[in-house]
């Protein structure tokens, strides 16, 4: 790992696989003179290939791409490098997802409506060592704590849920991976105390979270 100093700044790699997005952070990230981006990949293969030929001190990765995810990435990385330094940066704030994340090998989790300054600051904490969980999830942690808030993610999951859509559809109209829509789901049933989507939905009813 790298110092970091005004001639060592932080090395990075971008892996999400929507083009606009990346060319939005490297922007974003070449205003900051302590932070490089060195390369960039759109799935989890490139991310592997690119790690092995440019050795970055911390690598942003999206969970939901094209072929393998972000966790399997993880898994295979942290087996080949295990002192690699993965910040997770995605649209999901499951709690479940974030879990996954930070068991395969993730040292930190923000999601993409973090603020460009606290996305900087937790680049610099992974850099240093440290763990990271975006305010998001944190929020939505502290709900399952207070006794099972639904959070709005899974009421919109909900409304999918009762439109009929399976795990994949919701993913994709969510822009979430199949994974985390599951995850979504499997939280609303528990919350609701429901043993099954129909009955998922018919509490959401009586607690007025549906509208007829």
């Amino acid at each position: 790992m790298s110092s970091t100093s005004a001639s060592a700044p932080i090395r990075l790699i971008l892996v999400d696989d929507h083009v606009v997005l990346r060319a939005g952070l490297t922007n974003l990230l070449s205003f900051d003179p302590g932070l490089q981006v060195v390369a960039e990949g759109d799935d989890g293969e490139s991310a592997i290939k690119l790690w092995r030929m440019h050795r970055p001190d911390v690598m942003l990765l999206d969970l939901s791409m094209p072929g393998i995810d972000g966790v399997e990435t993880l898994q295979r990385l942290r087996k080949e490098f295990p002192s690699a330094r993965v910040l997770i940066l995605t649209s999901s704030e499951a709690p479940e997802e974030m879990r996954h994340a930070m068991n395969a090998g993730a040292c930190g989790y923000v999601t993409k409506t973090i603020h460009p300054k606290e996305l900087m600051s937790a680049i610099r904490q992974v850099h240093a060592g440290g763990k990271v969980i975006g305010q998001a999830v944190a929020a939505n942690m502290a709900s399952e704590e207070e006794g099972g808030s639904i959070t709005r993610r899974e009421l919109e999951t909900l409304g999918f849920v009762r439109q009929g859509f399976t795990n994949a559809e919701i993913g994709r109209l969510m822009g979430v991976s199949e994974n985390t829509a599951k995850a979504h789901v499997k939280s609303l049933l528990v919350k609701l105390q429901a043993a099954d989507r129909a009955e998922a939905v018919a509490r959401g009813f009586e607690r007025g979270l549906l509208k007829a």
